[in-house]
């Protein structure tokens, strides 16, 4: 069950000193089932912060120029490149984790309010066109009527193609997390186990297609509970020899396929919130989704 912040730093005080206020906010982020992922990269960015500040320094100490003049020791003084979108992430690192303490009543101000958040935009995603989607659907639905039948590549990727799911929302899909008595017809429902991350639950229509291929695919495989009980390795080779297949010079992914359904759905009228919701994404992380699906359409038209 996960804590709140208060639980997990009312022992604290302004003297406390910096490691093991950070040693802390991992049990904090763990408790809140935060991604290894994530926790691994705050907490490294936190560490620097305590290697960069003089060991005395605790954290009732540190000041907004501390903070402010550690970013430009990173871009200009650490003789290590640093990115923009590296800088970035400690930015955010540095905000959560003085926020966490002032919201704990440890900290009656916070120093890193006043550092300015730094957003960086990341390539464009590259996404199959109309003519490549339907040549590489083609060549999947094929394997549904070869001699010996296999409905399991038309099965994912047209799931990806429908649904904009992620590869680690697709791993996780189990039998019954897909509906197909729903009252307005056959639907997957996406879970997740973490409570810091049902915010992304939701359901997604699936078409009278999809569900005939899944019948299909379930008397071949009979899976006894996940619906793609592989690594995450087989399926992302399962999509690359579709491609191939296809004749595509674009490497097919998991990722490609999400954004060519979010494409679709943006060009098709689609609402943005309903897109938005569908993708699973926050608003804040809409900003940027909403504005490169807009760079991409124009692309198109262009």
């Amino acid at each position: 069950m996960p804590t709140d912040s208060t639980s997990t730093a009312t022992h604290f005080s302004p003297q406390t000193p910096l490691l093991p206020a950070i040693n802390a906010w991992e049990i904090f982020l763990k408790d809140q089932g935060r991604s290894l992922y994530t926790i691994k990269a705050f907490i490294g960015d936190m560490q620097l912060l305590a290697s960069y500040l003089p060991p005395d320094r605790n954290i009732g100490q540190i000041t907004t120029n501390d903070l402010n003049h550690f970013l430009g020791w990173l871009q200009k003084g650490r003789g290590v490149p640093c990115s923009p979108k590296s800088l970035a992430r400690r930015i955010t690192s540095i905000k959560a984790f003085f926020r966490w303490l002032q919201r704990s009543g440890t900290l009656v101000n916070d120093p890193a309010a006043k550092v300015a958040q730094q957003s960086v935009m990341s390539p464009l995603p590259t996404v199959l066109t109309p003519e490549e989607t339907l040549l590489v659907i083609d060549t999947a639905n094929s394997a549904r009527s070869a001699a010996k039948p296999d409905a399991r590549p038309y099965l994912l990727l047209a799931l990806l193609l429908e649904t904009g799911i992620k590869k680690g929302e697709c791993l996780s899909i189990t039998l019954n997390h897909i509906d197909l008595d729903a009252p307005n017809g056959p639907i997957l429902f996406v879970r997740y186990a973490s409570p810091s991350s049902r915010y992304k639950e939701r359901k997604i229509a699936l078409s009278q297609d999809w569900v005939t291929a899944y019948q299909e695919y379930l008397q071949q495989y009979k899976p006894a509970d996940t619906i793609f009980p592989w690594s995450p390795r087989r399926l992302e080779y399962l999509l690359e020899d579709l491609g191939k297949a296809a004749g595509l010079t674009k490497h097919l992914s998991f990722d490609m396929c999400r954004w060519t359904c979010a494409l679709d759905d943006w060009k098709s009228g689609i609402e943005n919130d309903q897109i938005r919701q569908k993708l699973g994404v926050s608003k804040i992380q809409w900003r940027e989704v909403s504005l490169k699906l807009r760079q991409l359409a124009e692309e198109k038209v262009n």
